[in-house]
């Protein structure tokens, strides 16, 4: 992948804020959509979700979860083209204690602030998705497969 993919790609994991997860509910894929901030990294991505919701109940079970990130369709003819990443993960809830929770959710109310009240319920909890592997569609006949370490040199680029 060459500087000018990876500078698409960083660009589009810093700017989309809506992600597709998907669980494993009884064996079977759930997908739903999430909010999202990425480290600055992309070593992880942060969600903050209800223990209310399916997809929480599945982590919980399971904690192997899949995030897919896409390009906003611009109308183009063939949609197809969109760059979009499928990044596979697990998923670990992030304890109050935690040393790095504190600044997690500052920056993730920076991002979303109408999430602020959220974060005083009980049932709400901040969730770290670490990839383990990704896979990068930049468009027709240009993918590519990304490890932990191949993602987090994207921000090199």
């Amino acid at each position: 992948m060459d500087a000018e993919l990876e500078e698409k790609l960083a660009e589009m994991l810093r700017s989309s804020r809506m992600a597709g997860l998907g669980t494993l509910r009884d064996g079977s894929p759930l997908v739903s959509m999430v909010a999202y901030i990425p480290e600055n990294d992309f070593s992880a991505f942060y969600v903050h979700i209800s223990k209310l919701a399916q997809h929480t109940r599945d982590l919980l079970a399971d904690p192997r979860a899949g995030l897919l990130v896409s390009e906003p369709d611009d109308g183009r003819a063939d949609p197809q083209t969109l760059a979009r990443i499928s990044i596979l993960g697990r998923a670990e809830q992030i304890a109050a204690e935690d040393a790095a929770y504190q600044g997690i959710r500052s920056r993730y109310i920076g991002r979303f602030p109408q999430s602020a009240p959220l974060f005083r319920f009980g049932d709400f909890g901040l969730w770290r998705i670490v990839p383990q592997s990704a896979r990068f569609v930049a468009g027709f006949a240009q993918a590519f497969n990304l490890t932990p370490e191949a993602l987090k040199g994207v921000v090199q680029a």
